[in-house]
């Protein structure tokens, strides 16, 4: 019989990251569903340990089963256009991914 682990007992905590490898929670502003796809937004604030300072971005994550993997980022200045990863770029969903991320970035969703 295989054995699984369950999300309460992963010793490694690998459960409920982002695609950037960061805990889930941090800065999570919401998530929506297309289909099988569960799309998670979240505020990225800038890396003060670089200089220059990195900018803040939101980051859109994809859970479509095989673990959470990077949709776009976007700078804090929502009115940007995306930097899409890979094969997201000139995607059909686009259009509608970012009226999604603009509408939780208006409005966070509360947990």
């Amino acid at each position: 019989m295989a054995r699984t682990s369950s999300p309460a007992k992963d010793p490694e905590g690998r459960c409920n990251l982002r695609s950037d490898g960061e805990p889930g929670i941090d800065g999570h502003l919401g998530c929506f569903r297309r289909g099988p796809a569960v799309f998670s937004l979240y505020a990225i604030p800038p890396d003060q340990s670089r200089y220059p300072n990195t900018p803040a971005y939101y980051l859109l994550d994809c859970e479509d089963g095989v673990g959470p993997h990077e949709v776009c980022r976007i700078e804090a200045d929502a009115m940007d256009e995306p930097f899409w990863n890979g094969a997201w770029k000139n995607d059909p969903w686009c259009s509608w991914l970012l009226k999604q991320i603009r509408a939780l970035i208006a409005t966070p969703q509360d947990d």
